[in-house]
């Protein structure tokens, strides 16, 4: 079960920059700050999930002011402790229902971490609160997989993504709601350790009925942080919705 951090507390704080060591390399980074330092113009970037800082340190470097939310205080704590992280300032909240002070003419939520609300209704609160946060003309940006269901065979609901000697590591799905979990297996000793971390997948469609229903309307979608066109093939998107300025 999740700790006062969710399912983001120590133990999985503490190792969080490691595991996931290829998005904070240059080559991920960088594209991804491009396309928000630009969106952000002269204006406040409100953060999402704002996690250990991987986009908002790098992106309050640019000059741009960032404002992060996030629920994991062990996170958060990771942040604070790398350079420029007492420039960044974080609210402590769930991002679909959290409200800091004042306008912003960006907000972003990164890395599928609109899947972590594992609800509709709580997926489309985020859109709601994001849109309240936006000043006119402002946008928000999503970046997300898509879902990988075309790998089910009939009467097959989990997909392995990692198989190592001592770790595996699957998905599994419930096609009906919606919802999935991410499962890892680890071996330690000679024991087997399982960790899952609950999901609800979401269409581009849906989003932008989201969108819709918080007063956004579609800006971009590309394949990713380097502007490539959306296809059918494409494995993920970032999304961008604008808050009409009328």
């Amino acid at each position: 079960m999740p700790d006062e951090d969710g399912y983001f507390g120590e133990e999985v704080a503490a190792s969080y920059d490691a595991s996931a060591a290829d998005m904070f390399r240059a080559e991920a980074v960088d594209p991804a700050v491009d396309v928000l330092a630009g969106l952000a113009g002269d204006g406040r970037a409100l953060e999402f999930a704002v996690g250990t800082g991987r986009l908002a340190l790098p992106l309050a470097a640019r000059g741009v002011p960032v404002h992060g939310i996030d629920i994991s205080r062990a996170m958060v704590a990771r942040l604070r402790a790398k350079p420029g992280g007492d420039g960044v300032g974080v609210t402590i909240g769930d991002i679909a229902t959290t409200r800091v002070e004042g306008t912003f003419s960006l907000a972003y939520l990164v890395f599928n971490t609109i899947n972590n609300l594992t609800t509709q209704d709580a997926q489309v609160e985020c859109f709601r609160n994001a849109a309240a946060h936006l000043r006119p003309g402002g946008h928000f940006v999503i970046e997300v997989g898509v879902p990988d269901l075309r790998r089910l065979p009939p009467g097959q609901s989990a997909v392995p993504f990692r198989i190592g000697a001592t770790e595996w590591a699957f998905d599994t799905y419930d096609t009906v709601t919606q919802a999935m979990s991410s499962h890892y297996v680890t071996v330690v000793d000679g024991h087997a350790e399982h960790r899952a971390f609950p999901f609800r997948y979401v269409w581009p469609s849906e989003l932008d009925l989201m969108a819709r229903l918080a007063g956004l309307r579609p800006a971009n979608r590309w394949e990713g942080w380097s502007r490539a066109p959306f296809t059918t093939e494409s494995t993920g998107h970032v999304s961008v919705w604008e808050k009409p300025a009328d």
